[in-house]
């Protein structure tokens, strides 16, 4: 469902076309560190202006994504990301603070939320597609079904009709928490590994969007973890907190309208 094209100029996870397939008209991605000008602890494709990276080199690697997508810079929203479950319904470009998702209706608005170790989600139904940011707050908070809600509201569709995507996060190899934490998630999220607690933040998601009505075979996962893969991706964990962000990214095309995807 999912490739990683390793050896292009810009590398970034696309959806791959089933076989025989039309193309599909939402185009989705999530990028890796690799293909940027950034330097030292941000090199080399850090998107997070949140970081103390050059904020020229920042707009020039969020510059670089956008064009191997085909997409518009000018056309891009972002979410202010606060670790909650609030979501926006966007129409136009721009930063839409107090959120960490955000859904369209409208062609060619490129949705993106940053991430480092949280879960970047994709949504996608006829006519809509959405973005959410889920860390472990988030994820409790009911972030994911938060934004599976609006996608279906902007939609008009049911869970039923929604594909979800799973992006790159730190997995349960990784991701010790404390006891106070593991014990608020359900058990087949988490796996004591050598006497420490361990969670497995893509499979609470999961869960969660099973629960809402997502069917199994429309939730899929890039199974790669921010933390194992350091050339491969920024981590807050593993790099104590200076580090750049990776984007998950969704935009509406004129073909998912037309055609219902």
């Amino acid at each position: 469902m999912w490739t990683l094209a390793r050896d292009a100029a810009v590398p970034l996870w696309r959806r791959a076309p089933a076989a025989g397939a039309a193309p599909a008209g939402a185009v989705l991605a999530f990028s890796t560190r690799q293909g940027g000008v950034s330097e030292g602890p941000y090199r080399s494709l850090n998107v997070g202006r949140s970081t103390a990276d050059r904020p020229e080199a920042v707009a020039e690697n969020r510059r670089r994504v956008l064009a191997a997508l085909g997409l518009d810079p000018g056309h891009l929203a972002t979410a202010g990301q606060v670790h909650g479950r609030d979501v926006a319904r966007v129409t136009q470009a721009g930063l839409h603070a107090a959120c960490d998702a955000l859904v369209t209706t409208i062609p060619g608005v490129a949705l993106a939320v940053t991430g480092a170790d949280c879960l970047p989600l994709l949504f996608e139904a006829p006519g809509a597609v959405g973005v959410a940011h889920s860390g472990w707050r988030g994820t409790l908070a009911g972030a994911p079904e938060a934004a599976l809600a609006a996608v279906c509201g902007a939609a008009g569709a049911g869970p039923g009709a929604v594909r979800v995507h799973l992006g790159p996060c730190i997995r349960i190899c990784c991701y010790e928490v404390g006891e106070d934490v593991a014990t608020q998630f359900p058990a087949e999220a988490v796996r004591r590994i050598a006497d420490r607690m361990h969670l497995d933040l893509a499979r609470a998601a999961r869960l969660r969007l099973l629960d809402a009505g997502v069917a199994d075979g429309s939730i899929h996962d890039v199974d790669a973890c921010t933390a194992c893969a350091p050339e491969g991706y920024f981590s807050h964990r593993r790099d104590h907190g200076i580090t750049g962000r990776q984007w998950g990214l969704a935009a509406l095309g004129e073909r998912s309208i037309a055609r219902g995807m």
